[in-house]
């Protein structure tokens, strides 16, 4: 038994975003994952209220990934005091140096933009976090190789394994020393096998407690996700507008370009002109090209080919995905892109629509009937594209009510997150049963359906962990 041994879930439980697991022992204080709450108002707003720890308490923080979800609240963690170790990958190190500043930078510049428009029920509208904040936390990090163990506070080490989900993912498995031992096993944000780009999950041997994601475990994804983008894209053309795609720059957009370039390559698609409007997801993809070690077979573009701040100048490497897309980093180049007529194809940040400049294109273009937009990817409730998904009439941004004329399609299948069958693939890969499987990152629905799916298929022992539940590991 391992006295005094805890773990409080603080987010991710019974919604998909926020994911802080809290694991206390007489070692100290480790947070698993510190990220920010997105989607609904109140969940939202949890994000500026007091966390229910001590920030300079916490021993040191694991990451099992770079999503804001997950990494976004390591700035207001520094600024309220915490000055421990945050461990991730390699990759994931190098993917919070661009998504914290962005994630400041793009906060700092909504609050002027609110104060300038006065739309904003504060005055003034303040940022959550600033650059500075970014910065302080980043001096924290730490990076491990996959496989690595390493020491986070006294009698817990840990050790990182890929994930597939994105680039640096990483289920961590912590080993609790005691009499017995014990070993808790998150698997962060899952990914999928024989996808393009990214390295299948790693398989985990053992552990006697369990944390599993399930933001896909009730539904299993399309079986043919290049076939409907191409109908897609296709029908979109023949309406003769802008194809606009709300696009994560970590991850989404990598597999977006590379699969367009891929349906175009081969004449499935016609050949449009593709911009990418994402100065973040252009520097992300040059990441990918520095981490080999994430890189599976068929990544044959993420390597010297990899986007730099050069225009158009980065599209000159035979062979590259990235030649087919117009890489568009200034703000003039980004406003000049509504004024283009289709069809044509845009991909830009956020994923949610939440944030990003997708937001000026939708502004622009959710008026037109010949516009499409196409929702690529999980969209949590409370965010604008869950609005779309679900058919609302018109969408609020930028301080404006904008009415939704244009065609709305949702592609299943390109998620970088496991299914359900996918889930339990992973799970197969334990040798012995957990003691207790706490199923996180979901919404309810989600998250009760897998672990039904669990008990019923596995015989293993199934619960949806709790909102500020508390549970003794022993």
């Amino acid at each position: 038994m391992i006295d005094g041994a805890s773990l409080r879930f603080l987010g991710a439980a019974g919604t998909v975003t926020g994911s802080k697991h809290l694991l206390t022992t007489v070692g100290g204080r480790v947070l698993l994952d510190c990220g920010l709450f997105q989607g609904l108002k109140a969940l939202r707003l949890r994000n500026w209220e007091q966390p229910p720890f001590t920030a300079s308490e916490i021993t040191a923080v694991v990451l099992s990934h770079a999503h804001v979800d997950h990494s976004g609240y390591l700035p207001l963690l520094a600024r309220r005091g915490f000055r421990g170790s945050i461990h991730c990958t390699p990759g994931t190190r190098d993917l919070l140096r661009i998504l914290l500043l962005d994630a400041a930078r793009l906060q700092e510049e909504e609050a002027g933009f609110a104060n300038r428009h006065g739309y904003s029920k504060h005055r003034p509208a303040l940022p959550l976090y600033t650059e500075e904040d970014a910065e302080a936390a980043l001096r924290l990090v730490e990076a491990h190789a996959y496989g690595e163990a390493f020491g986070v506070a006294a009698g817990v080490r840990a050790v990182l394994r890929r994930a597939g989900h994105i680039l640096g993912s990483a289920t961590v498995g912590i080993d609790l020393e005691g009499t017995p031992p014990l070993r808790l096993v998150y698997s962060g944000d899952l990914g999928r096998w024989d996808r393009p780009i990214l390295r299948n999950p790693e398989l985990v041997g053992e552990a006697d407690f369990l944390l599993v994601e399930s933001t896909y475990g009730d539904r299993t994804h399309a079986p043919d996700p290049e076939a409907a983008l191409a109908a897609i894209v296709k029908q979109a053309a023949a309406r003769g507008g802008a194809l606009l795609i709300p696009a994560f720059a970590v991850g989404r957009t990598q597999d977006l370009m590379w699969t367009l370039d891929d349906l175009a390559r081969r004449g499935r698609i016609p050949s449009l002109p593709m911009f990418v409007d994402s100065p973040m997801a252009l520097d992300v993809t040059r990441v990918y090209g520095r981490h080999p070690e994430d890189q599976d077979a068929d990544a044959r573009f993420t390597t010297a080919s990899s986007p730099s701040p050069a225009g158009d100048a980065e599209r000159r490497q035979d062979g590259s995905f990235v030649k087919r897309f117009t890489l568009v980093r200034s703000i003039a180049e980004s406003k000049a892109l509504n004024r283009s007529t289709g069809p044509l194809i845009i991909i830009a940040g956020s994923g949610m629509a939440t944030g990003g400049r997708i937001l000026h294109h939708l502004r622009a273009r959710l008026p037109d009937p010949r516009t499409t937009v196409l929702l690529a990817g999980f969209q949590a409730a409370g965010t604008r594209g869950r609005s779309l998904q679900d058919g609302a009439p018109t969408v609020r941004m930028l301080g404006e009510n904008v009415p939704v004329r244009a065609q709305v399609a949702t592609l299943g299948g390109l998620s970088a997150h496991a299914d359900r069958n996918e889930i339990l693939r992973w799970l197969r890969g334990f040798e012995r049963a957990p003691r207790q499987v706490y199923v996180v990152h979901g919404e309810p629905a989600a998250a009760q359906a897998l672990a039904t799916t669990i008990g019923r298929e596995l015989g293993w022992s199934a619960t949806v962990a709790r909102d500020g539940e508390s549970v003794p590991l022993a």
